[in-house]
């Protein structure tokens, strides 16, 4: 799980920023530092233009301002919330879009007797909001104003499609092979009522309020169509708190994403997303998400020394650089070894076992949230990892890698996988289109 960077920003971003932890991927680490200047959300303008003589003008979603002379000066909001990630596009918001602070994962079924028309409206509603949410709008319907005095914050609303989600509509010959069922691992104690869904919606966003409100609008748009099957809530560390960009770390204390794939990298598209003359058609552009909700057994970790737990990874904790030496960055060097005679980086090590050029060249994605969820009645900490991973074809990517991990590695132990999901995410919606449109018009 440690080996994968926070991906760089999309092309998408208006005001871009600086299971498996190695091998499953995210970019390079990102500055996540404010900007200088600040930009009104559209919403705070609208509400304050009339009194202080503001001059508004909106381009792609966000709103600038100019001061008109006036004796009362207007506070501008920090960069954090300025930041605006456009909902049209090429591919779906939320893949390439850096590691937010807060997110939200939410599936959802049809309801009975809803199909293919009931589908089409959901997610021509969805679109919409998620549209005007990103662009730091108020919902069309029945705003709960829990982010009024907020900008967008790097909000982004991504959906896809689980395998039952094609025969509840009468699609099922435009479901792709690629999204047959995932095989069982003998890592899986899985909670089949917090896994799967006719639908699934990925919220990520720099504020909590603006997360929640978007989850709250999305969950109102389902009205009668759909209901929720599971929901789980994660977190990242804030844009801002470290003194320089550096690679997030999970609840392990683990640098985690240093061998991300990279979106400059020549075979970055071919890797992560179907072809625009893929098959079927419709998932042009697309991506494939497997979402998986890893607990930490954080009690039995802690109780190993450094030394041993950086055995287990195959990195330093203080610096995520390789055991055999030099900086995070470095390449390992799988065939060191010490005065022993035994290898540096372990023969089980995490590190070693997720490598690409250890699995076929297989690599994905990586774009997680880390989770709390409370205390047990027995004081272990309910705590780990919502997974989330993209690429082009699951079998090729996450299904190779984790088989081999079911095999032998040291990190296992100290994990349990307790609810899995795969889903079909669409590319993204070009203007006057909803997500999805290609597939239910089609």
């Amino acid at each position: 799980m440690a080996d994968q960077s926070t991906p760089e920003v999309s092309s998408q971003e208006v005001s871009p920023k600086g299971a498996i932890f190695e091998n499953a991927p995210l970019g390079e680490a990102v500055s996540q530092e404010p900007s200088s200047g600040g930009v009104f959300s559209r919403r705070r303008l609208l509400g304050t233009a009339g009194a202080t003589g503001l001059a508004l003008g909106a381009a792609g979603g966000a709103a600038g301002y100019a001061a008109a002379p006036s004796a009362q000066k207007a506070t501008p909001l920090t960069s954090l919330g300025t930041d605006a990630v456009m909902f049209h596009g090429k591919h779906q918001p939320g893949i390439t879009t850096a590691l937010q602070a807060r997110g939200h994962l939410v599936a959802f079924d049809l309801a009975a007797g809803a199909g293919r028309k009931e589908a089409a409206a959901l997610l021509r509603r969805w679109s919409a909001t998620a549209q005007r949410l990103m662009a730091g709008e108020a919902a069309a319907q029945d705003d709960t104003d829990v982010a009024r005095d907020a900008g967008p914050s790097s909000l982004t609303v991504t959906f896809g499609f689980g395998h039952s989600f094609f025969a509840r509509t009468g699609l099922e010959k435009q479901r792709p092979v690629a999204l047959d069922p995932l095989p069982d691992f003998s890592s899986d104690h899985l909670d089949k009522t917090r896994s799967n869904g006719d639908l699934w919606v990925q919220i990520g966003a720099n504020d909590a309020l603006v997360a929640f409100h978007a989850l709250r609008a999305i969950q109102k748009d389902a009205g009668s169509a759909a209901r929720v099957r599971w929901q789980m809530t994660g977190f990242n560390r804030s844009p801002g708190a470290t003194a320089q960009p550096m690679t997030a770390r999970n609840l392990m204390g683990q640098i985690d994403g240093t061998r991300n794939p990279k979106p400059s990298e020549s075979d970055f598209d071919q890797r992560i997303f179907v072809p625009s003359s893929g098959d079927p058609a419709w998932m042009a552009n697309g991506s494939y998400a497997v979402v998986r909700r890893i607990r930490m057994l954080l009690d039995d970790w802690e109780k190993l020394s450094v030394k041993a737990q950086e055995d287990v990874i195959g990195r330093k904790k203080s610096t995520g650089a390789p055991l055999s030496g030099g900086t995070e960055t470095t390449a390992m060097n799988l065939d060191k070894t010490g005065a022993d005679g035994n290898y540096v980086v372990p023969i089980n090590a995490h590190a070693r076992i997720t490598r690409p050029d250890q699995n076929g060249g297989a690599a994905m994605l990586r774009r997680p949230f880390s989770f709390h969820d409370g205390i047990d009645s027995d004081g272990v900490p309910d705590a780990g990892l919502l997974f989330v991973c993209w690429q082009a074809d699951p079998l090729r990517g996450f299904v190779p890698v984790q088989r081999k991990l079911d095999r032998g590695d040291a990190l296992s132990t100290f994990l349990r996988h307790e609810a899995s999901g795969l889903f079909a995410v669409p590319g993204g919606a070009a203007e006057g289109e909803y997500v999805g449109q290609r597939l239910l018009e089609g």
